[in-house]
C-alpha cells in the first residue's frame, strides 16, 4: 500500500471509469512526487538546525585559538621602547649604603632566678669581661663590621630620601584686591596702535573683541585669547595689539604683586 501510495496507481484507481481530463486527476496524479520532495527537504531543514550550531562553536573555538597564537607571536617579537627625550625619564636617588658599625650587645634588665636554672652564658658580665670583649653596651643586639672605626647604632639615625618636590604652579587669581592697569593712557595706546584689517572695513565688520589675557606679577601679558569675536580677521589684530602692549602695574593681594585675569575689549569701529 505505501509503495501505491507513492506511485500514480492509487490515483488511477481512483478515477478508473471517471474523467481524468478534469483538473482534480492532473493535481492528485503529482501529489506522491510533491510528498517526497517536501519529506526530503523537511529532513534536510532539521538537520541543519541541529548541525549549525555545533559548526558555528566548532569555528569559534577555532578563531580563539588562533587569535591567541597572533597575539603572543606579537608580543614576543616586540621590540624595546626607545625613549627619545632623554628629559623624559625620571632619574631615582638611591639611598647611601649605611655607614660601618661596631658590635653592640642589648642591654637585659638581670631577671631572678634560681641558681640550678642559670647557665654560664646567662650569667650577667663583670666590667672587667666588657672592657676585654672590645664591645660597648648599646640598645640593640647588632653585629657590627668595623669595631675601631664604626659608629654606635644608637647614634645612627634613619635617613630617607625623598624624591625632590615639583615647584606648586603659581595660583591665577580671578579676582584681586587691586586690580592691574596699565601704565599710561590705555584708550590713546590702543588708538595709536591697533590696525584695522582692510578686509574687514571693506566687508563693514564692526564691534568689540573682548579678549582675556594673564597679567603676571611682573606686569607682562601673557595667553591672550579671544572669548567674544568679531571675524577672523579682527581677533587676530586684537590678540596682536595685546601682545605687543607694554608692561602693566601687576594687580595684588594683601598686598604682594600676583599673577591674575583682565578682561579687555578692543573696538573697532568705521568711520561714517
Amino acid at each position: 500500500m505505501a509503495n501505491e501510495l507513492t506511485t500514480k496507481a492509487w490515483c488511477d484507481l481512483v478515477f478508473d471509469e471517471k474523467n481524468k481530463e478534469y483538473g482534480a486527476y492532473k493535481l492528485r496524479s503529482g501529489l506522491a512526487h510533491r510528498n517526497l520532495v517536501a519529506l526530503i527537504i523537511t529532513i534536510l531543514i532539521a538537520l541543519m538546525v541541529v548541525l549549525l550550531p555545533l559548526f558555528i562553536s566548532f569555528l569559534d573555538q577555532g578563531q580563539e585559538v588562533k587569535d591567541e597564537q597572533v597575539q603572543v607571536t606579537e608580543l614576543a617579537t616586540l621590540e624595546e621602547a626607545e625613549v627619545k627625550d632623554q628629559s623624559l625619564i625620571k632619574k631615582v636617588d638611591l639611598a647611601p649604603p649605611p655607614p660601618p658599625l661596631r658590635s653592640s650587645i642589648k642591654f637585659v634588665p638581670p631577671i631572678i632566678a634560681k641558681d640550678n636554672e642559670v647557665s654560664d652564658a646567662d650569667n650577667m658580665k663583670s666590667q672587667e669581661e666588657l672592657s676585654n670583649a672590645k664591645v660597648s653596651i648599646s640598645i640593640a643586639d647588632v653585629k657590627g663590621n668595623d669595631d675601631v672605626h664604626g659608629a654606635d647604632i644608637a647614634d645612627v639615625k634613619q635617613v630617607v630620601v625623598q624624591a625632590p618636590k615639583k615647584a606648586e604652579e603659581e595660583k591665577i587669581y580671578e579676582y584681586v584686591e587691586e586690580v592691574p592697569h596699565f601704565k599710561g593712557d590705555m584708550y590713546k595706546w590702543l588708538n595709536d596702535n591697533l590696525h584695522y584689517p582692510s578686509i574687514s572695513q571693506e566687508q563693514g565688520v564692526q564691534g568689540k573683541v573682548i579678549v582675556r589675557f594673564i597679567v603676571d606679577k611682573n606686569g607682562r601679558i601673557a595667553n591672550a585669547r579671544v572669548i567674544r569675536s568679531l571675524d577672523v580677521y579682527t581677533d587676530k589684530e586684537a590678540i596682536r595689539v595685546v601682545n605687543a602692549m607694554p608692561t602693566w602695574t601687576p594687580g595684588k593681594m594683601n598686598g604682594a604683586a600676583v599673577k591674575s585675569y583682565f578682561v579687555l575689549p578692543v573696538t573697532f569701529r568705521l568711520n561714517e
